[in-house]
């Protein structure tokens, strides 16, 4: 927007740039500095200027010096290139790849709902994180695919991905699954193992059930979160790691940090940031397009022809408590493959839990024509 007068003779700064390597001199005897005059070309970069009417302009930059024949300084030449146009194409590709990503699963986490692309949001900001990320949900909502998610996202995913589920394990067992042993350390460890921790180095490590690892594991947990080092079982030598720490559990670990059956301190170093997936219950808008996907990969694993459930099953579905969220509503569809003929899965054909009835005829709706329905409803 600035005419040739306007600028002639001015400095490059009216331009307010944004990634402009300009200091000041020291002693202020001659204005700004800029570090094209250190370097003699500066690469080619994306930033922003600020145009005279106030707006701003996506450009790339690529500026030079001019030099005489005694490599005297005479002057430099700067080129800017507007690629507005560019970046709104950019946009554009990512708002298609987020719309498909969202139907076809995002790193195979199913759903469009605005539940779900509020965790999708939290969930790539945290990935390019290295705090601690701690995850929030019921039974079978999938914190596990949301933990690999947060790890192929994150600046980690070239490094180990490393889980453990602790409700699974006793103490003595859990802290050596963890930290690792030393050869004769308890009754039975004949060889030295390395430890969960010591695998992950470099990566993540996904801790499950987090609120059911008792207080004395608490303790050796806080040491490798804030020192980022442990002792194997047995063994007094400290080891270092560079781990990223991502856990997750169903309980309240308030109500827990309350009753002193968690410690408050480690409960602070892990909740720095909480994702919160929600239940089925609660994203209901999201199931035509979770028996899709089930349907999908059933018939890929079982070689069957079942192309889609009768509306009285989806209806079904859709009014379905979904005690077990996503996985229930998977172990169901599985069922009725198993007990399923011709290509439709209908009302008798559910397990029982979901209230089986004797199926009357019905003209077949797929998932997809279902979840229309619902829409024009």
């Amino acid at each position: 927007g600035f005419s040739a007068q306007e600028v002639l003779g001015k400095r490059c700064t009216i331009l307010n740039c944004d990634n402009c390597d300009v200091r000041s001199q020291e002693d202020n005897s001659s204005g700004p500095w800029c570090n094209l005059f250190h370097k003699g070309q500066e690469m080619v970069k994306r930033c922003v200027i600020k145009r005279k009417d106030g707006t701003y302009l996506p450009v790339l930059k690529n500026a030079s010096l001019l030099k005489d024949e005694n490599d005297q300084v005479l002057g430099a030449v700067e080129t800017l290139t507007d690629i507005s146009e560019i970046d709104k194409l950019g946009r554009t590709i990512t708002q298609l790849t987020r719309k498909i990503c969202l139907e076809e699963g995002f790193l195979g986490i199913i759903g469009n709902s605005h539940a779900m692309e509020r965790v999708f949001d939290v969930v790539e900001k945290a990935a390019q994180s290295e705090a601690p990320v701690i995850i929030y949900g019921e039974s079978g909502t999938g914190k596990e695919l949301v933990a690999k998610a947060i790890h192929e996202l994150g600046p980690r995913k070239k490094g180990p991905f490393v889980q453990l589920n602790c409700a699974a394990l006793n103490e003595a067992l859990l802290e050596s699954e963890l930290f690792g042993h030393t050869r004769g350390a308890f009754t039975g460890a004949y060889r030295h193992r390395i430890g969960r921790f010591e695998a992950a180095d470099g990566g993540d490590i996904f801790l499950d059930e987090i609120g059911d690892i008792p207080l004395s594991i608490q303790v050796k947990l806080l040491r490798v979160l804030e020192a980022k080092e442990f002792e194997r079982v047995g063994d007094h030598t400290p080891i270092s790691v560079d781990v990223r720490i991502i856990t997750a559990t169903h309980r309240d670990l308030q109500e827990l940090v309350s009753r002193k059956a968690f410690r408050e301190d480690l409960f602070f170093r892990i909740n720095v940031i909480p994702i919160f997936l929600p239940p089925l219950r609660e994203r209901r808008e999201d199931i035509p397009l979770l028996v899709d996907h089930f349907l999908r990969v059933l018939r890929e694993r079982t070689g069957k022809n079942i192309m889609g459930v009768s509306q009285e099953a989806m209806e079904r579905f859709m009014a379905y408590h979904w005690p077990g969220n996503v996985r229930e509503l998977k172990s169901a569809l599985e069922y009725a493959f198993v007990v399923g003929e011709g290509e439709i899965i209908s009302l008798d054909q559910l397990p029982p839990q979901l209230g089986s009835v004797t199926s009357r005829p019905s003209t077949f709706l797929s998932s997809k024509e279902m979840a229309e329905k619902e829409a024009l409803v």
